[in-house]
């Protein structure tokens, strides 16, 4: 992966983007934007919940015994560790998860889903995949979704790697 310029450098010539490339750019910023607020307001009103919340429920749901540690499910659900601690902290409000030191690791705290957020996950689970059926691959033919995958995972690692990079930690939101 080519190195970022550094911004405290003399300014560099900008590689302007193209117009194909303009019209991708702006097709994925519009999806990518309106997915996620289309997905929190289905999960909001169908199960009182927000998207993120979901993706954490759905992390430790597939985590062994439905527990993992803050930092390790803060990058399942590709979220700050603040942002998840709030998060978690809504849940145990709700009864949804818990919080217990890391019996490996007395320094780690692990989230654990609850039986109750168990329960909510499941009761959410069809409605959201129904949504994100209907939202993303209803549209779609086979070999769309096959190259939508592909995209995907192309540029993926290179994201995560972005994401590992001293300062480049995502800031919490409010979400």
């Amino acid at each position: 992966m080519a190195a970022r310029p550094d911004p405290h450098q003399a300014p560099h010539q900008a590689r302007w983007l193209n117009a194909e490339e303009g019209r991708a750019w702006r097709a994925f910023c519009g999806v990518f934007l309106r997915l996620d607020a289309a997905l929190d307001a289905q999960l909001r009103q169908d199960a009182g919940m927000r998207h993120f919340e979901y993706g954490v429920m759905s992390g430790l749901s597939q985590a062994p015994g439905r527990s993992m540690r803050m930092s390790d499910l803060a990058a399942v659900a590709d979220g700050s560790l603040p942002r998840l601690s709030q998060v978690i902290s809504r849940m145990e409000a709700r009864g949804w998860a818990r919080r217990t030191p890391d019996p490996t690791d007395r320094r780690s705290t692990l989230a654990v889903l609850t039986d109750a957020g168990n329960e909510q996950l499941v009761a959410a689970a069809p409605a959201h995949v129904e949504e994100v059926r209907r939202l993303i691959f209803d549209p779609l033919t086979k070999a769309q979704v096959e190259q939508l995958t592909r995209i995907c995972e192309r540029i993926s690692p290179g994201l995560a790697e972005e994401l590992r990079r001293p300062g480049s930690t995502p800031q919490p939101d409010d979400r």
